[in-house]
């Protein structure tokens, strides 16, 4: 296995975690009370859309050949370590 394989595997594992927190925040926006869904929709759009950007960086290492693959996996490993954080910190406000 690869670099680039073990990295989109990884990458893959985490989308799919969030979208799993993705669905626990939904639940409990539907059972939220009035004046908590603004906040809890807000939290709930901002992990989306971090989730997007994630979606989107793993769709370019896809597509990355080999040799850019090497040239890139540093400028990925910050976007990816940004996504993630922003990501924790919609959680978090969201609990």
């Amino acid at each position: 296995m690869t670099d680039k394989t073990a990295y989109v595997e990884t990458a893959e594992a985490q989308i799919d975690q969030w979208n799993a927190e993705i669905d626990k925040m939904k639940a409990k926006l539907a059972e939220a009370e009035a004046d908590s869904k603004i906040a809890y929709q807000e939290q709930l759009d901002e992990a989306r859309k971090q989730r997007d950007e994630a979606e989107v960086t793993l769709k370019e290492i896809r597509e990355a050949s080999d040799d850019a693959w090497d040239d890139m996996k540093s400028g990925f490993d910050q976007a990816w370590d940004s996504l993630s954080d922003a990501f924790t910190k919609a959680m978090s406000r969201f609990k």
